[in-house]
């Protein structure tokens, strides 16, 4: 009697096996490519990997800034100082004039970025929606600013902004953000134009049967809608001005306080003729890693505030799919 229990036990598993294995083997490879758990696990291993990346540099930097002296020379402090000590960051403080720098960037980020904003939404609108002469031929001569260098053009600017005494200040990289010039104009006008081209035809024509023209169907009707347009625009325009070290330094190269893309080539050229007059320093790494923090903090704060509104922006305007 027991044995034959065993063997119709033994039968009922050696049936269920077959179906045990190919559970297991759905769970491991998946059903579908990225369904699968060893999908998952390449995922979480890139995701780890390209954190490890970007996140050892920033751990670097403040561990760094935020060292001593004596935890600089110390082998056996690696990540963790003894102390938390904020003198570094003082004196990257003072010899960059943080305030009047700050001040700079700030004026100039936000005014190339409130002006490319506006004008490279007109422009993008007028692609996208509006009947005009040589639109296509329009559109060929924008797509070629991504093929021309800035560098190329750089010193027939110069040589004007000398002419009309522009020089040492910030209008000759804010004038030409009006006319969405450049690079970035070509790529922010690309943005509106692939927005305003997604949106539907009825509403602009609703708006001409009440008697609305393009211009104010332009402001009071797609403007409101173009939103996460406007936010990715203006965050892009934002943040790769801050970052410009290029056009300051070939327009504002004399002035007294640069703004606080040009700082840190500043302090480590004057770290580097201290060093020759006095010798290397220990702090002097600890002193650039604090010059970068101050740098970088004023976008990260504004990406902090802004990061949903920006990734919803992004997802929007068919920057990723």
């Amino acid at each position: 009697m027991l044995g034959t229990k065993l063997d119709k036990l033994t039968k009922t598993r050696r049936s269920e096996l077959p179906q045990l294995l190919d559970r297991a083997r759905w769970k491991i490879i998946g059903r579908e490519a990225d369904k699968g758990l060893l999908f998952k696990c390449f995922i979480y291993l890139i995701l780890l990997d390209a954190a490890y990346i970007y996140l050892k540099p920033v751990f670097h930097m403040l561990a760094t800034m935020l060292k001593n002296p004596g935890d600089l020379l110390d082998p056996s402090v690696k990540w963790f100082p003894n102390t938390l000590y904020l003198g570094n960051l003082q004196e990257a403080w003072e010899w960059l004039k943080y305030p009047k720098a700050l001040g700079i960037s700030l004026t100039l980020s936000l005014s190339v970025a409130v002006l490319q904003t506006i004008s490279c939404a007109v422009t993008g609108y007028a692609f996208a929606r509006l009947k005009i002469p040589f639109k296509r031929l329009l559109f060929g001569c924008l797509l070629l600013t991504f093929i021309v260098p800035m560098q190329v053009t750089i010193l027939p600017n110069i040589i004007y902004a000398r002419e009309l005494g522009m020089l040492n200040t910030i209008y000759p990289i804010i004038v030409p953000a009006f006319f969405g010039l450049g690079l970035k104009g070509a790529l922010f006008v690309i943005i509106y134009r692939q927005f305003f081209s997604t949106q539907p035809k009825e509403l602009e024509e609703a708006a001409r049967i009440d008697g609305a023209g393009v211009f104010k169907i332009f402001y009071k009707v797609m403007m409101p809608l173009a939103r996460p347009a406007i936010l990715v625009v203006f965050l892009f325009s934002f943040v790769w001005t801050w970052n410009d070290f290029y056009l300051p330094s070939m327009y504002l190269s004399d002035i007294e306080t640069a703004p606080l893309s040009m700082g840190i080539s500043r302090i480590a050229s004057a770290l580097r003729q201290q060093a020759e007059v006095y010798g290397p320093s220990v702090t002097d790494e600890a002193i650039r890693m604090a010059t970068t923090f101050l740098m970088i903090i004023p976008p990260m704060l504004l990406y902090l505030f802004t990061q949903r509104w920006f990734i919803e922006g992004v997802e929007r305007t068919g920057l990723v799919e």
